[in-house]
């Protein structure tokens, strides 16, 4: 790809999307038009990436912070496919887990960078941060050795019909990978993810009527248990 001959820097981008990844209370509010403007000062993504990160950031500060704090915790903190925190994609709850975590904050270490406390080194928002320090080459590089995570949670994002793929998708396209544009459709993206249960994930909501308009009962009768089973 053209766009990467150069390598561009992405310090401020890779900072940025690791914010955007993170629980969306009302301090991350606060800051949205910042990110945004170091996301376009930079201009280390495509303008199509950034259009989609804009439909994004329009929704975090648009919606009631509840709702928004709600909807992430649905969509990231309930379920593998969707999580942030990387191992969990590789390892599970392997044994393996274990010592890749201690290999990877002793990276963090070695770079002068060290977790606070309660901080887990594979959470991607803390992975961004720590490559937002490396050089150009070697940031592109160490993200594209996790491109088919990425591409993992990316994949899930879309079929979610959630906004937050574009942030994936701006990942990929920083670690030189291809990614499908996600469509600009914040509000209704967040709303989808908002409206899904939990005991239902991975189901389509799609053919459900929307709120405002009536929704069909179903009455399944319980069958008697039959006389040989009372006591």
């Amino acid at each position: 790809m053209a766009l990467f001959n150069s390598i561009p820097k992405a310090t401020k981008s890779l900072r940025v999307l690791a914010r955007l990844l993170g629980y969306p209370d009302a301090e991350l509010r606060g800051h949205l038009a910042d990110m945004r403007g170091a996301l376009h000062e930079e201009k280390a993504l495509a303008p199509l990436r950034l259009a989609e990160l804009d439909a994004l950031i329009d929704t975090l500060a648009r919606k009631d912070v509840l709702e928004v704090e709600a909807a992430y915790v649905e969509l990231f903190d309930r379920g593998r496919a969707t999580s942030l925190h990387l191992f969990e994609h590789v390892h599970g709850d392997s044994r393996d887990r274990g010592p890749a975590m201690i290999d990877l904050a002793q990276t963090y270490g070695k770079a002068g960078m060290y977790l606070a406390e309660g901080e887990m080194p594979d959470f991607l928002p803390v992975v961004l941060e720590f490559t937002s320090t490396q050089p150009p080459r070697e940031a592109r590089e160490f993200l594209a050795e996790m491109a088919h995570i990425f591409n993992a949670i990316f994949a899930a994002l879309q079929q979610r019909g959630s906004a937050y793929a574009c942030v994936l998708g701006a990942l990929l396209e920083l670690a030189g990978e291809k990614a499908s544009p996600v469509e600009i459709a914040a509000e209704e993206a967040i709303d989808a993810v908002w409206q899904e249960p939990v005991v239902f994930d991975g189901c389509s909501s799609k053919g459900q009527s929307r709120p405002d308009q009536p929704q069909p009962i179903h009455i399944v009768r319980k069958p008697r248990p039959s006389q040989g089973a009372q006591a």
